[in-house]
């Protein structure tokens, strides 16, 4: 349940954005400058709070970022990795005006359950410590292996991308190692850095696909320009 008040003034979106914020920050170990830290990103807050969209978050935290409620930072260890950390300015929300009857704002106990009572247990289910997926030591060959692959091809892939994680992991779960994304890596690198009809397919949803283990096992860096040995779709 939502505290009326909290939503009067600071508007009933923010208000539930800042509790399940609150929420993670008590349980947080992060401590910097003084200030417990959690750090998220959007598509794992809308999991969060399934009962809105990515944009409906994003205009809340903003929102209580210009009103100074919320504070926001980079505390990230890679310069890639965008995930914004946040905390709570604990000393300005203090600072709001309660009612005779309430208790200050700051020393209230904020609910865990967010906006309203409904039965969910991702609301009441702990956030992984690192909830940046990619950020955890579980998920570091994600950043190693996109890291090594934009090194590679000069590009810029995100290792946060959904899409992307999702792919790496499922060939881990096959058995595959880092040094086997690598070792495909150099081998399409070779193949197809050059070659100016097969060089856009150096991306991970056509590496790291269906056919990685063939691209692993290949004996020879022979161009082969038949498009329906690939993945052709466009999507990144």
């Amino acid at each position: 349940m939502i505290i009326p008040s909290l939503a009067v003034r600071l508007g009933i979106n923010e208000a539930v954005v800042l509790q399940q914020i609150h929420y993670w920050i008590t349980s947080s170990t992060h401590v910097i400058e003084g200030r417990k830290w959690i750090y998220n990103t959007y598509k794992d807050w809308q999991k969060q709070l399934p009962f809105w969209s990515e944009s409906t978050i994003k205009r809340a935290i903003r929102s209580l970022e210009d009103q100074g409620y919320l504070r926001s930072g980079n505390f990230n260890q890679l310069k890639i990795d965008k995930t914004k950390w946040y905390t709570i300015d604990y000393e300005r929300l203090e600072a709001l005006e309660p009612t005779e009857s309430e208790p200050s704002f700051a020393q209230t106990e904020l609910s865990s359950t967010s906006a309203c009572i409904i039965e969910d247990t991702n609301l009441n289910q702990a956030i992984p410590e690192s909830t940046s997926e990619i950020t955890s030591e579980k998920e570091t060959p994600v950043v190693e292996i996109i890291h090594y692959l934009n090194e590679k091809t000069k590009a810029d892939y995100k290792p946060s991308t959904y899409k992307t994680q999702e792919m790496i992991r499922a060939r881990i779960r096959e058995g595959f190692t880092v040094e086997d994304f690598k070792k495909v890596i150099d081998l399409k690198t070779i193949e197809w850095m050059y070659d100016p009809r097969m060089c856009k397919y150096l991306r991970p949803a056509t590496l790291f696909g269906s056919k990685f283990e063939s691209y692993l096992n290949q004996k020879s860096c022979e161009k082969s320009l038949n498009e329906e040995d690939f993945d052709l779709d466009d999507e990144a």
